[in-house]
């Protein structure tokens, strides 16, 4: 291991024991900028919940590498060192390591083919924290853009890539409706939610069927809320949550709006009020096929297995955002076909993916690569 690769992974391991949810992100946003101050000269773009690294090119064109660096609601059950130390925060989704490679990254450029933009974002796991970031980089003219996503059930260090829906479109959808309070013995004089809310959960796996959609499309139920533990009150308040997702961003549209339009329905016809929200939205992270052509030719030029994806991942990724204004792709490195999965208590990033993570990096900075 060089002396910059330990430095990363010391980043790696402080990142892990200090984890901080969406949003919340200041120790976090700041150890990383004084760690690029501390090892690099690149010049640092302070954007208020996060930030960007520029590195001058020698020659036209840029290129920008994204990691993200939030963390999860989501008690660690590990006996690491480096453990959180955060009750109820860690990092189980791996964001320490994207960034710690990112870090990796910024300590070995030097004079770089074209200018290179490096940048840290905050709020993935919300999808909140994208947007501005991709907006960003349009603003400034930047060409293309990469990021990589660490991935149990593929094989150790494996590059895992696709064309087109890399992942799913989603969103939660929030249904609350109100009616009329009555007496538990006198259920009439009041007006309920609970047969709204039943039908349009028992209406969900004819609006979801495979032989109607062109992709994946599911609904799942993430909460139902109807009325309150008072037995002697009929229930007039209720609620329904969804997350909603697709391969594919106009089935998600047409879901959503039939959901709208069967809710509005439910409500009218039980003299209900409703109220329509929406949290956590996620555009399809869609790859662009030059991209990930690029991507494939710089892992085979390194000597890293090549796994081409049958499906799009289910699990949104707001580097759709990013997607939406340039071109670029998101790739999968493999944690090992047997390591704890993301978003688990035990999981923890696997640390030999920081020098991989880089050399892919490396490689995509080059123009003709």
């Amino acid at each position: 291991m060089t002396p910059q690769e330990q430095e990363a992974l010391a980043l790696r391991h402080a990142l892990h024991a200090h984890p901080e949810l969406s949003g919340q992100e200041h120790w976090t946003k700041k150890a990383l900028m004084d760690f690029l101050r501390n090892h690099t000269d690149l010049e640092l773009l302070d954007q208020g919940t996060w930030f960007c690294a520029r590195c001058p090119g020698r020659g036209s064109g840029s290129v920008a590498f994204r990691a993200d660096f939030d963390a999860l609601p989501i008690q660690e059950d590990t006996p690491l060192p480096y453990r959180s130390q955060v009750p109820g925060v860690s990092h189980k989704c791996g964001h320490d390591g994207h960034s710690a490679a990112l870090a990796l990254l910024a300590m070995t450029l030097q004079n770089p083919p074209r200018t290179v933009y490096l940048i840290f974002q905050c709020a993935e796991e919300t999808g909140r924290g994208g947007e501005a970031c991709a907006r960003f980089l349009r603003e400034q003219g930047v060409e293309e853009v990469y990021a990589f996503h660490n991935m149990s059930g593929y094989p150790e260090g494996a590059v895992c890539l696709r064309r087109g829906t890399m992942n799913c479109a989603s969103r939660g959808m929030v249904l609350r409706f109100e009616g009329v309070p009555a007496h538990a013995s006198t259920p009439e004089l009041g007006k309920s939610p609970a047969l709204a809310v039943a039908r349009l959960v028992e209406a969900l796996p004819g609006l979801t069927r495979p032989e109607d959609h062109r992709g994946l499309v599911l609904a799942t139920v993430v909460q139902m809320d109807v009325g309150e533990p008072a037995f002697g009150m009929a229930a007039h308040r209720g609620a329904l949550l969804l997350t909603l997702r697709a391969d594919y961003e106009e089935e998600l549209t047409a879901l959503v709006d039939a959901l709208e339009t069967m809710a509005r329905k439910e409500a009218e016809t039980a003299g209900l009020t409703l109220a329509v929200s929406y949290e956590d939205v996620f555009p399809a992270n869609v790859n662009h096929d030059a991209c990930v052509a690029r991507v494939e030719r710089a892992a085979r030029a390194l000597g890293y297995p090549v796994i081409e994806m049958a499906s799009p991942m289910r699990a949104s990724e707001d580097f759709g955002w990013y997607l939406r204004e340039i071109p670029g792709a998101m790739f999968l490195l493999g944690n090992g076909e047997s390591h704890p999965p993301i978003h688990a208590a035990d999981y923890d990033f696997p640390d030999f993916l920081l020098p991989r993570a880089r050399a892919m990096f490396e490689a995509l900075i080059s123009p003709e690569a």
